[in-house]
């Protein structure tokens, strides 16, 4: 039986994005400035993909428009790493929803029923 390394977050998008996670110690990250990304997020996002040291990529939502069709749906269905996407677009529901398509279960399930056992 194989021994699995600890993974690590990825984060990519603009410098902007990318900063906060870095100071939080997130180590791996592509910074792609606003003008580039129509050119250069498909290759940084299929890098990161491909990374097998990488258990978890973070992305703005806003950016999945800037990719192709074939590297938006890889993102779009990826269980490893898990690609979770955040920003405005996204709220609770949205991050809900992608954890369970990541690893098929919904972990809120019972919190739901627990908080409504309360009112």
């Amino acid at each position: 039986m194989s021994q699995r390394q600890s993974q690590e977050i990825a984060v990519v998008g603009s410098p902007e994005f990318t900063t906060g996670f870095r100071l939080a110690g997130v180590r791996r990250f592509e910074n792609i400035p606003d003008d580039e990304k129509s050119e250069d997020l498909d290759d940084a996002v299929t890098n990161v993909l491909d990374d097998d040291g990488v258990g978890i990529v973070v992305m703005h939502d806003d950016d999945l428009e800037y990719l192709s069709r074939n590297v938006r749906q890889n993102v779009e269905t990826s269980v490893e790493p898990v690609v979770v996407t955040i920003g405005s677009g996204t709220g609770g529901g949205g991050l809900r929803d992608q954890i369970k398509r990541a690893i098929g279960i919904d972990l809120m399930d019972d919190a739901d029923e627990d908080a409504e056992d309360q009112d």
